[in-house]
């Protein structure tokens, strides 16, 4: 197991709300002894001192239902080098020593090349890892760009292009309810499933994200990583084992089994849209072209809806459904499974059946199936749901990513023909889309969505 973790990017909005509480969590686990050292660096002038004091105050904000000695632990660990990550020379000198270590890249995408650049110049010690967040480039040729650049660092096995929906509990009961339930299996294909819808629709705005979302959008922030991971996982065939290569494999498949969109197909199954002034509950929400730090003239979509079919044996007449959509009037954030309908009811008119649903809360995590019975009169139907609620898990996303990293195991990480695939699906959309091909909506913040 590695014991130095190195964040470039450290004082960052990721670090504080997600991989110092995951670091803490790891902790109270007893998954990080007391040779684990955590090494911030990032441009700020600051020393060992500050950054223990900051980051004892982010644990207490983000992380304040961990154990106190946990989180104490953390930062006791925690040193600070101030360096340019685009510098060799400095990243030389974070990074030096003989032990392998993990290099965790929370930075802004457009970063990434120049930083992976500068650790291969700095040349990491044998048996090291480097961690990436989401989105793994800008479009295909980056994406394929940015491979290049990692495969002359670090063999493929010691990447780690983390996407945190994956380690999310329901994510892995997608693939339990399938894989370990024989009353679900044989179901599971196009015969007995019309739809799947795989949503996150939320009700946050902006929420000062525009230097970053207002580059990326709704389709690069959401639909071409978390939506797409999410189907590769209701889709894929079941793998031989959940083994790295095993499941990776199997997903690269779903991948590269999607149908690609024509300009027709664009044009008639994706929509875009961006929110215009509403309210939420008690607050009022300004348009999206009226928030801080965005440039109305980029057009960025805050709602992407795209529709996809996916050529194989197993899902040929599916519809998957792809959308996710900012500033909406509630959350709803799920898997929905949505059956055919049973081919004759010989009850004679009793009401209308309806066909069974089985939903995968995402957040909140749970499970519920639609089901239909006798109602309180003779020869009548009913609708009722089962439903599930998921034990908590022992460890948050961002700590089961941190501890997948530090262990070496990279089944939940993206590999990189598997990130140039995800492109390769949305990239019809995106080039149709900067062609106006498709109109960019608005709706009211606080609704529905687009019309």
């Amino acid at each position: 197991m590695i014991d130095r973790l190195v964040i470039f990017g450290a004082t960052g909005d990721l670090s504080a709300r997600f991989l110092l509480p995951g670091l803490a969590a790891l902790r109270a686990e007893g998954h990080l002894g007391d040779r684990f050292q955590l090494v911030g660096s990032d441009r700020s002038d600051w020393d060992d001192g500050q950054f223990q004091s900051w980051a004892a105050s982010q644990l207490e904000r983000h992380g304040g239902g961990l154990p106190t000695d946990a989180r104490k632990a953390v930062v006791a660990s925690a040193r600070f080098q101030r360096a340019d990550v685009t510098d060799s020379a400095d990243v030389a000198s974070v990074v030096a020593g003989d032990d392998p270590l993990a290099v965790y890249l929370a930075l802004p995408p457009a970063l990434f090349p120049s930083a992976v650049t500068a650790l291969h110049r700095a040349e990491l010690p044998a048996g090291s890892r480097i961690v990436l967040e989401k989105p793994f480039g800008e479009d295909l040729d980056s994406a394929v760009e940015l491979n290049r650049l990692l495969a002359e660092l670090v063999p493929e096995e010691a990447v780690y292009r983390v996407d945190h929906f994956l380690a999310m509990t329901t994510v892995a009961n997608v693939l339990s309810a399938r894989l370990a339930n024989r009353v679900l299996e044989p179901l599971w294909n196009s015969t007995h499933i019309a739809e799947v819808e795989i949503v996150w629709d939320e009700d946050l705005a902006l929420e000062g994200r525009a230097g970053y979302y207002d580059s990326a959008g709704a389709l690069k922030d959401m639909v071409q990583n978390h939506l797409l991971q999410l189907l590769c996982l209701v889709a894929m065939e079941p793998p031989v084992s959940l083994g790295e290569r095993d499941l990776r494999d199997r997903k690269v498949d779903v991948l590269r089994s999607v149908r690609p969109l024509t300009d027709d197909d664009v044009v008639h199954r994706t929509r875009r849209a961006r929110y215009a002034a509403g309210r939420i509950d008690d607050h009022d929400v300004p348009a999206y072209v009226d928030e801080e730090g965005v440039d109305p003239g980029r057009r960025t979509e805050t709602f992407a809806e795209v529709e996809l079919e996916i050529d194989s044996w197993r899902w040929s007449g599916t519809k998957f459904l792809l959308r996710s959509g900012k500033a909406l009037g509630a959350d709803r954030k799920e898997v929905t499974v949505r059956f055919r309908p049973v081919p004759h009811i010989p009850f004679g008119h009793g009401g209308e059946v309806l066909p069974n649903v089985l939903r995968f809360g995402l957040e909140p995590e749970g499970l519920a199936l639609d089901l239909t019975g006798m109602g309180p009169h003779a020869r009548t139907f009913a609708p009722f749901t089962l439903t599930a609620r998921m034990d908590p898990p022992d460890l948050p996303p961002y700590g089961r990513l941190l501890l997948d990293v530090l262990t070496g195991d990279p089944a939940l990480s993206i590999r990189g023909d598997e990130a140039e695939e995800a492109w390769r699906v949305v990239t019809p959309v995106l080039s149709a889309w900067e062609r106006d091909l498709v109109p960019l909506q608005e709706y009211p913040a606080g609704s529905q969505g687009p019309s």
